[in-house]
C-alpha cells in the first residue's frame, strides 16, 4: 500500500454537491441577459476556465452586470442548492491529524471556491487553494498540481489527486500523481469510468477507508 504524503482535492462533485447550484447560476444570468436557458450539457461544455472567463466570453458588454448577478445568485442560493457530502469532513480531519498537506485544485474561480469552502465549513482544512484564477493553464493542465508539488517539496508518487471529472484524470496523469476518481456525483460518470484511473470510489466511505490505510 502506498503511503501518501500529500493530498489534492477537486471541489464540485467531489467534496461538495454544487453542480446544481452552478447550473442554476449560469442559467440565472443567461435568462436575464440572453433570454435563453442552457442545458446541463451546454454548461458542462463551458467548464475549464473560471467563471469570469466564461462570463466575459458570453456576455461581452454586459459582462460587469452579469458577473455581479452571477456571484450574488451563487451566494444567495448556496444554502438551498449546495451541501457537503457526508463523511468528507472526517476524511479531511484524518489527513490533518496526520500532519500532511492538503490542497484544493479546482477549475472554478477563487470567489466561488471560497464561498463554498467557507459556507460548508471546510476552508480551514486546506494548506493551499489553487483555483482557475491562480493558474495560466487551466485543467486539464497539471499546473495546479505542480504548484502543490513544489510548495511542499513532494514527488508525484507521494501525492493523491481526488476528483470526479475527465480533466482531473488528465491533469493527474500529466503530473504523474496517483488519481482517485470518485463517481458519487460525477456529471461524467460513464466517461471517467472508461479512463484509466489508479483508483475508483463509488462512495465517500470507500474513499475514507482507503485514505486511512495510506497514512
Amino acid at each position: 500500500m502506498i503511503k501518501f504524503k500529500g493530498f489534492i482535492f477537486d471541489i464540485d462533485g467531489t467534496l461538495t454537491s454544487t453542480n446544481k447550484l452552478i447550473f442554476a447560476s449560469f442559467n440565472h444570468v443567461a435568462k436575464k441577459y440572453l433570454d435563453k436557458t442552457l442545458t446541463d450539457e451546454e454548461i458542462i461544455s463551458l467548464f475549464g476556465p473560471p467563471e469570469d472567463v466564461i462570463l466575459k466570453k458570453w456576455f461581452g458588454d454586459n459582462y460587469e452586470g452579469a458577473r455581479k448577478d452571477y456571484y450574488d445568485f451563487y451566494a444567495k442560493e448556496h444554502n438551498e442548492l449546495a451541501k457537503i457530502f457526508p463523511g468528507i469532513k472526517e476524511i479531511l480531519e484524518i489527513i490533518k491529524k496526520a500532519n500532511l498537506p492538503v490542497s484544493i485544485f479546482t477549475g472554478k474561480g477563487r470567489k466561488t471556491s471560497e464561498i463554498t469552502l467557507k459556507r460548508l465549513g471546510i476552508f480551514k482544512y486546506f494548506d493551499l487553494i489553487v483555483t482557475g484564477d491562480d493558474v495560466i493553464n487551466h485543467k486539464p493542465s497539471a499546473e495546479g498540481i505542480n504548484m502543490f508539488l513544489r510548495k511542499f517539496d513532494l514527488t508525484p508518487s507521494e501525492v493523491l489527486m481526488t476528483g470526479d471529472a475527465p480533466s482531473d484524470i488528465k491533469a493527474a496523469k500529466e503530473a504523474g500523481v496517483k488519481m482517485a476518481t470518485v463517481v458519487w456525483d460525477s456529471y461524467a460518470k460513464e466517461k471517467v469510468l472508461e479512463m484509466e484511473s489508479d483508483y475508483v470510489f463509488h462512495s465517500v466511505d470507500e474513499l475514507k477507508e482507503f485514505i486511512a490505510l495510506t497514512l
